[in-house]
């Protein structure tokens, strides 16, 4: 027996998502799209363990109100407001009108698009317009990594109590560990854990998925 997390092979990959919630036509067919169409950003887009999981957590979590910083091609946000509860919706928050209209023809076609409300412009605007009371019951974020403590601040006071919020890239391709890093990612993503970790407001755990996924309930 071990305490440490197991290496994911490709095989081991593919078997977990063949045990996971399914891929169907509609995510299978905004993947493709999403490849073909932005092959330079594809990487960008959430893996679809990670979409399984978000669909999960938000019917765990009961979510009914929801906002996504960072929408791309949409496929992050397919996943959430599938798992949203009757009457729930989801804030998008994009400045690319060029990904996210690729993103509303599959919420669309996945009967989707009336539960997802999409602002186009920067994600700080958009956040501090939103009531300041502690309403939300899920948040992913997953933008322009210096903007995410930022985006942070702005969400926690905005969590109910019980209320998640959800940060992907934590791990950032495993070099989040390089104390020493002159890379700006690295060391702007090393930044936001440590926020992240000591905000007692929170109870945080970093998950290995994908390239790594806080996990962080509002007490």
């Amino acid at each position: 027996m071990t305490n440490r997390t197991i290496s994911i092979t490709d095989e081991l990959q593919r078997y977990v998502i063949e045990h996971s919630v399914p891929v169907d036509s509609v995510a299978r067919d905004l993947i493709e799209e999403t490849h073909a169409t932005l092959p330079d950003r594809a990487n960008m887009q959430i893996a679809p363990g990670q979409a399984a999981f978000l669909t999960v957590m938000t019917r765990i979590v009961g979510a009914r109100q929801a906002v996504e910083v960072g929408t791309f091609t949409g496929y992050s946000a397919l996943a959430i407001a599938r798992g949203l509860a009757d009457g729930g919706r989801l804030l998008c928050c994009d400045v690319s009108e060029e990904w996210t209209a690729i993103a509303r023809r599959y919420w669309t076609r996945a009967g989707l698009a009336g539960r997802i409300d999409l602002r186009i412009a920067p994600a700080a605007e958009t956040l501090r317009q939103l009531p300041r009371e502690p309403y939300l019951d899920l948040a992913f974020i997953d933008a322009d990594k210096p903007g995410y403590v930022h985006y942070w601040d702005e969400l926690v006071p905005r969590m109910r109590p019980g209320g998640v919020i959800l940060v992907d890239n934590v791990l950032w391709r495993g070099r989040v560990i390089e104390a020493d890093s002159e890379d700006t990612t690295v060391r702007t993503i090393r930044e936001f854990n440590e926020h992240a970790a000591a905000d007692t407001r929170m109870e945080t755990v970093i998950l290995p998925i994908a390239d790594g996924l806080t996990l962080s309930r509002r007490r």
